[in-house]
């Protein structure tokens, strides 16, 4: 008995340890356009998502994890430590999905404490050699370009000419290879190889997994896909429920794999998605009729979806399972952001921070409910994508948002000519305040009730933006006259060809 208590307290001192400094394995799976309520456990009522749900179970979880409205800022911000905009990040393409050379990234900060980083499935922080990852501290690349597998714009941002979800064509460490399969598959394949070459390296490793699923265009394997178009859905519904089974699939192979591998002891893995659901795949109403009784469209109640600054659009799931080191079944309310993660794994390293450019905070004292009085803060965004050649000063008060803990602050909207864009700031007045402690899913403007807040919220955004500004390095950048994944492709396919990838042993 007495031998049974020792035993017992030794674990919950175990458990509560101080993670700082601890060096574990970091495994980062990021999906795309997923958004927050696209999982059983979160009371989806079609889609069938076990692994995820398993993995909510065992997970603490952020219920309040805020992102940016679209793909690439949320990227950069993750790899910084800051504000997408600070990143020189104003758009997803037209040169302006770069990010600024004049940062030190994620995996530079870890290799600082003998970290080796590997990446496998979305970069689109830049196309051009010297944004690429492999180039930017990451020892293993596996990537598609641009944004999407196939995408190709008239700028840098494309991937390999005439790519497939299935059987793509991938970048591998600065050199193109034929894969065979469905991408998300590949991905997770590659990615499980990798690791499991470094498991027994006595060096932890960092792993990000930033799936091109669910974006349009919305293909899933047949055996996903079928499930929902016998049901009734339409082709696009079905790729992009598919497209999550296929994932959720594909977590229960990593989970597997780790617990063969006993790595769960010394691994951190956490799930998020990159930003708000998309309005191009969800959907439960083919031609009208409602093929699930009650639900046309299912976003968890939310307001806004992908590229808004709604809650919708910027709420995401965040789980970080760490089996004796993080306790399990705890929800966070407290807000806390992409800009938080390289802060957080770095103190997790016991890495120092780059000077000067993180915005964002360790996380650690609220995983390990230690955090005590967490001083509020505000966290902006902006949609931006304005038209290039625009001068983003006219676009300040356009598409932005202010969150703290209990308020979101949602700006006027506009679009289209930036002209324009100012006579709608006009019209649409002073944007929207929303109380979510009281009212989580923005029913009710309360600007009224609150104009203290606002202006507070405000006052706050304009020096952020004063900061930032200076930062948008992208915008003045010339298009340019050649897509760098296509000519690299077609040099190598003259050279030598492109081989075929050949599958690690797992």
């Amino acid at each position: 008995m007495k031998l049974a208590l020792i035993f017992f307290f030794a674990l919950a001192l175990h458990a509560f340890a101080d993670l700082v400094g601890s060096r574990p394995n970091i495994i980062l799976v990021m999906s795309d356009d997923q958004g927050y309520a696209q999982m059983g456990c979160v009371g989806h009522p079609w889609l069938k998502t076990p692994n995820l749900d398993a993995l909510h179970e065992k997970s603490l979880r952020f219920t309040r994890f805020l992102v940016s409205p679209t793909c690439s800022p949320t990227r950069s911000a993750i790899m910084t430590g800051r504000h997408d905009l600070k990143n020189g990040i104003t758009h997803t393409i037209l040169e302006r999905e770069r990010m600024t050379l004049n940062a030190t990234i994620l995996p530079q900060v870890l290799k600082t404490k003998g970290y080796t980083s590997g990446i496998f499935g979305k970069w689109h922080l830049g196309d051009e050699e010297a944004y690429q990852p492999h180039k930017r501290g990451f020892d293993e690349a596996f990537i598609h370009g641009a944004g999407g597998i196939g995408q190709a714009y008239d700028c840098s941002c494309a991937d390999a000419p005439d790519n497939k979800y299935m059987d793509p064509v991938i970048r591998h460490n600065g050199s193109f290879v034929k894969t065979h399969g469905f991408c998300t598959d590949v991905f997770f394949t590659a990615a499980l190889g990798w690791i499991k070459q470094q498991k027994d390296s006595g060096k932890p490793f960092f792993t990000y997994i930033a799936t091109n699923a669910p974006h349009g265009p919305y293909i899933a394997p047949e055996k996903n896909a079928k499930r929902f178009t016998d049901l009734g859905f339409g082709k696009d519904q079905a790729g992009f429920y598919g497209m999550i089974e296929n994932l959720d699939e594909n977590m229960g192979r990593l989970a597997e794999k780790l617990k063969e591998w006993d790595l769960y002891k010394n691994t951190v893995v956490i799930f998020m998605s990159d930003n708000g659901t998309t309005g191009g795949g969800p959907g439960a109403a083919v031609g009208g009729k409602e093929i699930i009784p009650g639900y046309a469209f299912f976003n968890g109640d939310q307001v806004g979806l992908k590229g808004s600054t709604d809650e919708g659009g910027v709420r995401v799931p965040f789980f970080i399972r760490w089996d004796g080191h993080i306790n399990p079944g705890r929800d966070i309310k407290t807000i806390a952001a992409h800009i938080d993660l390289l802060p957080t794994f770095a103190a997790m390293a016991g890495a120092e921070l780059p000077k000067n450019q993180v915005e964002g905070r360790s996380l650690l004292p609220l995983i390990e409910d230690k955090a005590g009085n967490w001083e509020d803060r505000y966290l902006f965004t902006h949609v931006a994508r304005w038209p290039t050649g625009t001068e983003p000063n006219t676009q300040e008060f356009l598409n932005y948002g202010v969150r703290n803990q209990r308020f979101r602050y949602v700006g006027p909207r506009g679009g289209g000519n930036p002209k324009k864009k100012q006579a709608a700031a006009a019209q649409t007045g002073k944007g929207a305040l929303y109380d979510l402690d009281a009212d989580p899913y923005q029913k009710t403007d309360v600007s009224g009730d609150y104009p203290e807040v606002v202006q507070k919220m405000n006052a706050a955004y304009e020096a952020f933006w004063k900061e930032a500004r200076p930062l948008m390095v992208n915008e003045t950048a010339p298009m340019s006259p050649t897509k760098p994944f296509w000519e690299l492709y077609e040099k190598q396919q003259k050279s030598g060809g492109i081989p075929d990838w050949s599958p690690p042993s797992l």
